[in-house]
């Protein structure tokens, strides 16, 4: 038993048990260097070896120097499962060899090697529980770092049991695994450090000397054990912190050692592969015998068989900060000599990158070589780490400039703002072509832009654009397209200059070069939409979106994926709920399939909340949770919008509320106007549905301040309804005709359906009950069920209003069984006052198994209904196929069935 950790011990068994007995388990052990983080992980080993418990055992352990090779942490975790692999779907299966290294591919999203690591440990613990223990997690790389962190997001039922030790980041900066259960070691009390203290010497220590360790120490295990070995304990300087005062300690020892032995121990800690051969062979390059070892090993500090191991990772920093600047240098030079460049050539060239003095054009190369395998592989961090060496060490300032630039670009891909402006200064200091100059244009505008969302934004993009056109129209297109695109997601007024500018821009934009794809063809109608109106856009958007639609069910050739949510945005913008679907649906399946988790969320967000105007609440709960489960899990910001929509149309006011109180400031804060837009039309949403009109009309209002015609289109109905019946006839109209003009040039059943219901609502007399009709024949062909059952609803009050109370009950009943089936209780509420009014008593819908289902487990059944298998529902969920089996178990009871075939048979939501 550890001393004076009794109840870490108790908190490692608990964690343990639950694992063993199938509930995965997640423990992070924060505190200071030397508070005894890695006696508690092998504390944690000898506990899950035990008998009772038969884990088997995994171990990774972050070193700095590590930290530059991509996935070099997740391997050291996998390399001995490897022979699982093939168990693997295929697209994890390829992820994971792509990254590393075991096979050519496109770079993996690094949250499908995440995916393809979950599935790889839960295959290995189907056939005991495992244990995965990453000791100084904060040194792993990057890569390694956030794929393992998403795993311990997503572990539930395997029989997996992770444990991470890590010291707080120094600088504040990201962390990963913040937000996972944690347990953080402070110091010893006084009794149980005393204790530790005389069990590890086995004197009697003079008490002057006894205490003033004890006081020196602070509570803290590695530095009772270490301090004694001072020159002179009872000279201790005061005021130092506890882990510099350890690695002092350690670097006296090291000081007196011989100097081959010294120049062995600089070489093992500036590598940390822990290959004993590797070791051998560098030290054999300095002229160094393997008898060196001796004294760093009597003394402590070293150990050597098969494995090379330090004392404490404590020591292999005193070691490396202690070496003076030519000594490492031979370090990493003999390193480099002692690596085979055919087996490891990105280790090789690091080394060889370290060793050199002043610029060397060989070096850069070797090193940018490398960059462009590790990006290839996924890892974006260790890429740009390779890029930047490679940029200290060329000596011709335009090919610096160059690297930088790209270095530049790679630090931005991988969410590292300033390390990006850092080394754009560095490329702007150099001579640049004017292609280069216009890319230095575009990458700021995206810095700006990822950081702000500010106002700027649009103009920075169409200065780029601009600057591009006559150099690369591909990619000047493309910079229109995120022009238009940030100025639409800023716009908060209508009439806003910005949007028209850029579009006035992008129509005149180069076409590129040979037949235009769907992405040019998107420009074009976005450009002409929002420049020469929407009547003369409409033809050109829907050229554009039957591109897309034809592009097939794998995607849009080059790179019009990435447009792919725009184009289904289009879609909502012609009205056409059939495509918007269709393209919705494709978006959120090839981000699933890509495992691109950064993007999912957002097309989870908006495919869910088109399933809330076709009326499947609980389908678009279902995506809303799983988008914020995953975004979790990558450690993003959700998209509250999701829930805040839902809220509304379920009419839940306290939720709606809150929700829209933290989408408007957030999204100001970020200068997002459109999303500020949409909280407005999700509260004009639910005031319509309590019948609060004039509250309604004034948000409805706000909704429509904008030039985004995706809100705008499903705002001004609100509008018409609200602004009628709050006694503004003329704001009313006004919303009427201009819903009436876009009905005209889309043509759709959405579009006419809503003009139709627009008119009837803003009319008088046997005329409106012929606009109702058509309302209700044009929305019965569109799957806008929410806005066919509102129709009934709105019908039916203007049939009791004229005193026919037989025709208006036909009509609320419908809308009040539709309404009350799909959860928009305040519409259903609605319905059923009027239902009343009529003299009808209201039947309250009946609980069903189903409604006791969580969303997820909603979406299990309905996936599983279809037919899919555990693991195919696994992989589409980003879960194991055990946590999958765990879940069906638990639906299975509560809808009291005992076979998937039976699903296929319920009415699920």
């Amino acid at each position: 038993m550890l001393v004076g950790r009794h109840v870490e011990h108790e908190a490692v068994a608990r964690l343990l048990a639950r694992a063993r007995d199938g509930h995965s388990g997640v423990l992070v052990v924060r505190g200071e260097a030397g508070i005894g983080k890695t006696a508690l992980l092998q504390d944690v080993r000898d506990t899950a070896a035990t008998a009772g418990f038969g884990f088997r055992p995994q171990d990774v352990t972050g070193t700095e120097s590590e930290a530059e090779f991509a996935f070099a942490g997740l391997h050291q975790l996998c390399a001995p499962m490897l022979e699982r692999i093939a168990g693997l779907p295929e697209p994890q299966r390829v992820a994971l060899g792509v990254a590393f290294g075991l096979r050519d591919g496109p770079a993996p999203d690094r949250f499908l090697v995440g995916l393809a690591v979950l599935n790889l440990l839960a295959e290995v613990a189907e056939d005991g529980p495992l244990l995965c223990v990453v000791d100084d997690a904060q040194w792993l790389d990057r890569a390694s770092a956030q794929v393992l962190a998403f795993v311990a997001r997503r572990v539930a039922a395997e029989r997996l049991a992770l444990v991470f030790a890590l010291r707080d980041p120094a600088d504040g900066g990201a962390d990963p695994f913040d937000g996972l259960p944690e347990l953080r070691l402070d110091g010893l009390a006084e009794s149980d450090a005393r204790a530790l203290l005389a069990a590890a010497l086995g004197t009697p220590l003079d008490d002057a000397v006894r205490d003033r360790i004890v006081g020196e120490a602070r509570g803290n295990p590695l530095a009772l054990l270490e301090l004694p070995h001072s020159a002179d304990p009872l000279q201790l300087p005061g005021g130092y912190g506890v882990p510099r005062r350890i690695e002092d300690a350690f670097r006296l020892r090291t000081e007196s050692l011989p100097s081959p032995t010294r120049l062995l121990l600089l070489v093992a800690a500036a590598e940390c592969t822990g290959e004993a051969a590797l070791l051998w062979r560098a030290a054999a390059h300095l002229g160094v015998e393997p008898g060196a070892a001796g004294p760093a090993t009597a003394a402590g500090l070293l150990e050597v068989d098969t494995r090379v191991r330090f004392r404490h990772p404590l020591v292999r920093s005193a070691v490396y900060r202690t070496a003076t600047t030519p000594d490492r240098r031979r370090a990493h030079g003999a390193l480099a000599a002692a690596i085979d460049p055919e087996v490891d050539p990105d280790r090789r060239a690091w080394h060889r990158g370290q060793a050199v003095l002043g610029a060397d054009e060989p070096a850069a190369a070797e090193l940018e070589r490398s960059a462009g395998r590790a990006r290839a592989r996924g890892g974006l961090a260790a890429s740009a780490a390779f890029l930047r060496r490679a940029v200290e060490l060329t000596p011709d300032p335009a090919r610096r400039a160059g690297r930088a630039l790209d270095a530049a670009q790679v630090e931005q891909e991988a969410g590292a703002a300033d390390a990006a402006r850092d080394l754009l200064s560095v490329a702007t200091a150099g001579p640049l072509d004017p292609r280069q100059r216009a890319r230095v244009q575009l990458l700021r505008a995206q810095l700006s832009y990822h950081l702000t969302r500010g106002s700027d934004a649009p103009r920075s993009f169409l200065a780029a654009a601009d600057a591009l056109a006559p150099l690369d129209a591909g990619l000047a297109r493309d910079t229109y397209l995120q022009a238009l695109d940030a100025a639409l997601i800023a716009s908060s007024a209508s009439g806003d200059d910005r949007v028209r500018e850029v579009a006035e821009a992008a129509r005149a934009a180069p076409p590129r070069p040979g037949a235009p794809r769907p992405a040019d063809l998107l420009l074009a109608g976005m450009a002409t939409t929002y420049s020469d109106g929407y009547a003369a856009g409409a033809p050109r958007l829907r050229r554009a979106l039957a591109a897309f639609r034809g592009a097939g069910p794998h995607g849009v050739d080059g790179d019009g994926d990435r447009w792919l949510w725009t184009a289904s945005r289009c879609a909502v913008v012609l009205f056409d709920d059939d495509l918007a679907l269709v393209l919705g649906d494709r978006t959120v399946r090839l981000a699933r399939e890509a495992g691109a988790l950064t993007a999912l969320p957002t097309a989870l967000a908006y495919l869910s909340s088109l399933l809330v105007l076709t009326g499947e609440f609980a389908g678009a709960a279902a995506l809303a949770e799983e988008g914020s489960a995953i975004s979790a899990a990558t450690g993003a910001a959700p998209v509250d919008s999701t829930g805040l929509v839902l809220a509304a149309w379920r009419g839940a006011p306290g939720e709606t509320a809150a929700r829209h109180a933290t989408v408007v400031q957030e999204a100001t804060a970020r200068g997002e106007g459109t999303e500020v837009s949409l909280a407005h039309w999700a509260r004009a949403v639910l005031h319509n549905g309590s019948g609060d009109y004039a509250t309604a009309c004034g948000a409805a209002a706000r909704a429509t301040e904008t030039d985004e015609l995706t809100i705008r289109n499903v705002a001004l109905p609100e509008l018409v309804e609200a602004a009628s019946r709050a006694g503004e006839p003329e704001r009313s109209a006004a919303a009427a005709a201009e819903l009436d003009a876009r009905a005209r040039a889309a043509g759709t059943e959405w579009a006419l359906g809503l003009a139709a219901r627009s008119r009837a609502l803003t009319t008088d007399g046997p005329e409106a009950e012929k606009h109702y009709l058509e309302a209700v024949g044009h929305l019965g062909r569109c799957r806008m069920a929410t806005h066919l059952a509102r129709t009934h609803l709105v019908y039916g009050e203007w049939l009791r209003r004229e005193g026919r109370r037989q025709d208006a009950r036909e009509q609320l009943r419908t809308a009040h069984e539709l309404l009350s089936g799909m959860g928009a209780e305040a519409f259903a509420a609605r319905a059923a006052r009027e239902l009343r009014a009529t003299g009808e008593q209201v039947r309250k819908r009946s609980a069903a198994p189903v409604d006791a289902l969580t969303a997820q487990e909603t979406q299990i059944a309905r996936l599983v209904a279809t037919g899919a298998t555990s693991r195919e529902v696994a992989a589409q969920l980003f879960l194991s196929p055990r946590t999958i089996e765990a879940h069906l178990r638990s639906l299975f009871r509560k809808l009291g069935i005992t076979s998937r075939r039976q699903l296929r048979d319920l009415r699920l939501p």
